[in-house]
């Protein structure tokens, strides 16, 4: 067992790989539902921005999968979101991003695993498909480990091994480099996670299904690795200085003056616009209705705990499901998620799209990510939406993917124009027109393209950013549900 530390000085471990592919999801799955099965209270985490893994973390481990990301939440808010995510916990494990020292394009070693490791003061277990090579896995090792010696690499976890042979061979390889070989899995397609347009299918498409793929997962972990040596691993980890983010305690510096509009040149440093608990109005706290449900499953855990503690009550629904939107609503916050896979059962739920068709007519506040975008357009595939924007939504075979650095370009209800925000895209899918007469955002690099649609109190955006890093947004957004 392992003591509970106080959370700047938890156990914590990075699983990375050389690549993609290598086995980074099922190591980091399997370990902390290992870990979870033992009675350990573990907190997952995961570099990036991506919001499926974090989904099969959270079926590990009973927690909510939080995302660590360097580049839109800046390299200062690593360790305190961290630090927030990992309270009460014995241990955490960090799932890394793409291969151990790729980051954001262009930007050197920014949002890379190496770096948010680094931030953590974390050691990382290196996860290495080893199925089509055996003394060269040691040439692969030693060139991670010595090309940036301020990451500590503690140890190698060989996946696909083939047979007892084979990891014989391995095994003799790597005691040349002198990092311990801390677990050995063998080719096992069982506990594979299908994948689809965008990658691996979330949790709640699957149901009983990604529960026996976790636990699948954990077993395997549990025969082929030392699971008390990578605990003792996580134990080294250096003690972080750095207080746990609050979000009902974010401070209020002053505001930095916004970016010209609609220039996309130079910037000033990112605003840190800050949020504190407001107390209740007479009236009780304004309700933000937040959809969920397997159409959208895309959304970062501190969003809903910055809505709450400007005040709001968050209630999640589901438009698969719900035939009109929460009694009550004051605003509503629609993510990302897969609305291409569900548009005939959308668009079937007439109810609810008139619901909120007439909630965006009254002026309220609508916050729409991605997914939320394409069913706030007239159709999607030619299957009728909700109608609040003039706009037509299709899949395409065009991958739309990358960090952005962005500005606001019109003032909205999450926030006034000349905001500079960074997040990200990744979909497959196309919206005509690409903007409307008020865009939301202007993207500053690399195609200086405006994007995205202000009407009313919509905001709709194919853009996904994490309010963390301008927790203004939540405060603009609940205030707005106020007067509204």
């Amino acid at each position: 067992m392992v003591t509970s530390p106080p959370g700047s000085a938890v156990p914590r471990l990075v699983v990375a790989a050389p690549s993609s592919g290598s086995g980074k999801t099922t190591v980091a799955t399997g370990l902390m539902a290992a870990l979870t099965a033992r009675g350990l209270a573990v907190s997952p985490h995961k570099v990036g921005p991506d919001y499926i893994d974090p989904g099969y973390h959270a079926l590990a481990t009973g927690r909510l999968g939080r995302n660590l990301d360097a580049y839109m939440c800046g390299p200062g808010l690593v360790g305190p979101l961290f630090v927030n995510g990992a309270r009460g916990c014995d241990i955490a494990v960090v799932e890394g991003v793409m291969g151990l020292y790729d980051g954001a394009a262009g930007e050197g070693e920014l949002a890379s695993t190496a770096h948010v490791a680094k931030l953590l003061r974390a050691p990382v277990v290196l996860v290495v498909d080893a199925s089509s090579q055996s003394r060269s896995v040691a040439a692969l090792v030693h060139g991670f480990v010595s090309w940036d010696p301020e990451v500590r690499i503690g140890g190698v976890i060989l996946n696909k091994v083939a047979s007892d042979r084979h990891e014989a061979l391995l095994r003799e390889a790597m005691d040349s480099v002198g990092v311990p070989v801390l677990g050995v899995l063998r080719r096992a397609p069982r506990v594979g996670v299908p994948s689809r347009h965008l990658g691996l299918v979330p949790v709640a498409e699957r149901g009983s299904e990604a529960l026996g793929a976790v636990a699948a997962m954990a077993a395997q972990v549990a025969d082929g690795c030392d699971v008390e040596a990578l605990v003792g691993l996580a134990r080294s980890a250096g003690v972080l200085s750095c207080a746990g983010w609050d979000a009902g305690e974010v401070l209020v510096p002053p505001p930095p003056p916004p970016l010209p509009v609609p220039s996309l040149g130079a910037a000033p440093p990112d605003p840190a616009f800050g949020l504190r608990a407001r107390p209740r109005t007479p009236d009780g706290p304004r309700r933000v209705a937040v959809a969920g449900g397997a159409a959208f499953t895309f959304s970062y855990a501190e969003h809903s705990e910055l809505l709450a503690a400007a005040g709001a009550e968050v209630v999640v629904f589901d438009p698969l499901r719900d035939e009109e939107l929460p009694e009550g609503t004051g605003g509503l916050v629609i993510g990302g998620g897969f609305p291409e896979v569900y548009a005939s059962e959308l668009s079937a739920n007439e109810g609810l799209r008139k619901s909120v068709a007439e909630l965006a007519l009254s002026g309220a506040p609508v916050a729409a990510e991605c997914a939320g975008l394409l069913y706030l357009c007239r159709e999607l595939d030619g299957l009728p939406m909700c109608g609040v924007l003039d706009a037509s939504a299709r899949m395409s075979d065009r991958l739309t993917l990358g960090y952005r650095d962005a500005v606001a370009v019109s003032d909205s209800a999450l926030a006034v124009a000349g905001t500079r925000m960074r997040g990200h895209e990744f979909h497959r899918t196309t919206v005509e027109p690409g903007a409307g007469a008020a865009p939301a955002w202007g993207m500053r690099t690399p195609e200086r393209r405006v994007e995205g649609f202000v009407e009313r109190g919509v905001h709709a955006s194919y853009l996904h950013t994490h309010w963390a890093a301008e927790p203004g947004v939540a405060r603009r957004f609940v205030e707005r549900c106020r007067t509204s």
